[in-house]
């Protein structure tokens, strides 16, 4: 998660995305010592004639793999808010690239947080009826700091310049 206040023009802007299980080398290493480990048990059952094992640590580590697949995609999620003179603007981009956005009038949208956090507290902006989720993949600390750091962002818009 990176968020922070940037010029007068932009009261507040953060970018959330989930953190990475492991990066692309620690990745690969990972598969490669599971790979070794599995070979070689495979190779001990298989010697020992219980040849049907072997297929089935095959098949683990081939599930290994499609579960780490999965957790690496779902890591380029990424959520965009962003609070300026007009609105503030959500747009979420999925892992497949596809894009939606909301937009709320800053005067009138209120922040939802559960205090203290729950494992399961959510972010949870809503106006008029229509209310978005933000944050799902943080951790509940993290939450509470962009459920902050967003609060303060809208108090202080908020607040007149006379």
């Amino acid at each position: 998660m990176t968020a922070g206040a940037s010029t007068a023009e932009h009261a507040f802007e953060a970018v959330l995305y989930p953190n990475p299980a492991l990066s692309d080398r620690a990745f690969w290493l990972f598969m490669a010592l599971t790979g070794a480990v599995t070979v070689a048990m495979a190779s001990l059952f298989v010697s020992l004639g219980a040849w049907p094992v072997g297929g089935f640590f095959g098949l683990d580590l081939l599930l290994l793999w499609l579960a780490f697949r999965a957790a690496r995609r779902n890591a380029r999620w990424q959520e965009w808010v962003r609070v300026d003179a007009g609105a503030v603007t959500v747009r979420r981009v999925a892992p497949d690239g596809r894009t939606a956005e909301w937009q709320f009038e800053p005067s009138w949208v209120q922040i939802h947080f559960d205090e203290p956090p729950q494992p399961h507290s959510l972010v949870v902006l809503s106006s008029h009826g229509r209310r978005i989720a933000l944050g799902s993949f943080l951790t509940p600390e993290e939450r509470r700091e962009f459920a902050q750091a967003l609060s303060d962002a809208l108090r202080r818009f908020r607040r007149p310049l006379f």
